[in-house]
């Protein structure tokens, strides 16, 4: 491994001040990359002479894309560079967006929006530039704000995007991402440093496109379920291939020398519990954003609606995300005192906590909002846990791979939260003006789905093994050091 050369005092102050701004802004644009086109969905039809179903796909592309490059970004990060690859990622969605800008066709439209997926990969590996970055005792803030980032960027996303497409062509809010990740791209290759820990190796390529292969059956599955349906031939062909492909993977990871995920890694428990609590916590949050969204939009003479606009809707989810904002720095305090374990069940409990504020109350807006908030809070406290349990768990020159499936794990419980939202609300609907329109008992069935789920987070987390406050643990519990850390130490 690379050893780093002394580190001079004007190069910390000069991490100390650019480094974590210019990650938490790429990953607040990866969020809003994502987040911009939603707004959009209903008119793109009519846009692009295109169906709803063809439509669709811009969100799928990204979703199925960035699921299946996260782990691979991550584990090219720990090998050739996390910087280089970080701009790499940047770079794919700028131009997915330019693409995206300069298009009304469907199919460039949808081939664009997989560019962008890769962006998935910018939070784990900003959060492994971190541990290699910046010293021990700035790294949990700084941390927890990257996680943060996630539900910031959705926050301002939806709002900002509403405006666009409101008062303006629906090709300048592509024009803006294009010019806002152009900067992104800029500020990664000016202010942050390449680590230089590294895990030297081949590429593993047969293992990238078996897990390729088999998250996109898998996934494809799952988002499309709902309108194959659940019991049709092309949904049961796509489980059935998912499991057997999967299962070829699994085996070849075990078996290939520089595997693309280190299998026996993630079964250890303190990494596998953390990974399950991470599918069962994007499960429980992702709820929170799809139904309040459909719920605060539908019809008054639904009895429960408040028939808000779009820019309406987004302002509602805004509070959420100036609050993952503030209280991303009492996760890390959190974490420092009590260990990462209890800050990831204190989360998931608060999230529950705010489903029953939901279920007790989803007529009135201050009650709506009150209760998407406080879930907003607990997945910032449980987001922000997260990579600090891999950190701790994982040798240094595995943190962006690690991560990379910890994120993937999150996108699964995501995708597998609006498959079931979406079941729950079509089985539950009344007829309004005509259309039929989920009822309030279906909304508040989907609140109590998420609740359960986010117990579960709950006992998942507490189920980490070994994880006790740092003053308390011994240095073999930290997990391995970095050469980064043994620097910050000696300058």
């Amino acid at each position: 491994m690379d050893q780093p050369g002394p580190i001079s005092l004007p190069t910390r102050k000069r991490a100390d001040r650019l480094t974590v701004p210019v990650l938490a802004y790429g990953g607040i644009l990866m969020a809003v990359m994502q987040t911009v086109v939603v707004p959009m969905l209903p008119d793109l039809p009519r846009l692009t002479g295109s169906s709803a179903a063809a439509v669709s796909w811009m969100v799928t592309a990204t979703l199925l894309a960035g699921a299946v490059l996260t782990p691979v970004l991550g584990r090219a990060g720990d090998m050739y560079g996390k910087r280089r690859v970080l701009a790499s990622a940047l770079a794919l969605m700028t131009v997915g967006s330019v693409l995206c800008a300069l298009s009304s066709d469907i199919a460039v439209l949808i081939a664009a929006r997989a560019l962008q997926g890769a962006a998935a990969a910018v939070v784990p590996l900003s959060i492994s530039i971190l541990r290699d970055e910046l010293p021990p005792e700035r790294r949990g803030g700084a941390v927890a704000l990257m996680s943060s980032t996630v539900g910031i960027g959705a926050a301002l996303g939806l709002p900002l995007a509403a405006l666009v497409v409101q008062y303006a062509d629906w090709h300048t809010m592509f024009w803006l991402t294009s010019a806002l990740g152009a900067i992104g791209v800029a500020a990664v290759c000016g202010a942050v440093r390449e680590s230089p820990v590294r895990e030297p190796g081949r590429f593993d390529v047969v293992g990238t496109l078996g897990l390729a292969a088999g998250l996109v059956c898998l996934l494809l599955g799952v988002s499309q379920g709902g309108q194959w349906g659940w019991g049709s031939l092309p949904v049961l062909g796509l489980f059935a291939a998912a499991v057997v492909v999967l299962a070829l993977w699994w085996t070849h990871q075990l078996h290939t020398e520089r595997p693309l995920v280190d299998l026996r890694l993630v079964t250890r428990p303190r990494v596998g519990l953390s990974h399950v609590a991470a599918l069962l916590t994007g499960f429980a949050f992702y709820a929170n954003s799809l139904v309040t969204a459909q719920l605060v939009q539908a019809p008054k003479a639904t009895g429960y609606g408040l028939g808000l606009s779009i820019v309406a809707t987004g302002l509602c989810l805004l509070p959420g995300g100036i609050t993952m904002l503030v209280f991303s720095p009492l996760s890390a305090r959190i974490s420092a005192t009590r260990g990462p374990r209890i800050t990831l069940a204190l989360g998931a409990a608060v999230i529950a906590c705010g489903y029953a504020v939901r279920i007790a109350d989803s007529r009135d807006l201050w009650m709506i909002i009150l209760g998407a908030t406080v879930v907003a809070t607990g997945t910032t406290l449980a987001y922000s846990a997260l990579p600090t349990l891999i950190l701790r768990a994982v040798p240094a020159e595995q943190t962006a791979s690690a991560n990379g499936v910890n994120v993937l794990m999150r996108t699964i419980g995501q995708a597998a939260s609006s498959a079931a939202v979406a079941a729950v609300l079509v089985h539950h609907t009344s007829l309004v003006a005509g259309a039929p329109v989920p009822t309030l008992h279906g909304y508040l069935l989907a609140f109590t789905l998420a609740g359960a789920v986010a117990l579960l987070a709950c006992g998942a987390a507490l189920s980490i093994p070994g994880d006790r406050p740092p003053a308390r643990t011994a240095p073999v519990e930290e997990g391995p050091r970095s050469s980064r850390d043994e620097a910050w130490e000696g300058a």
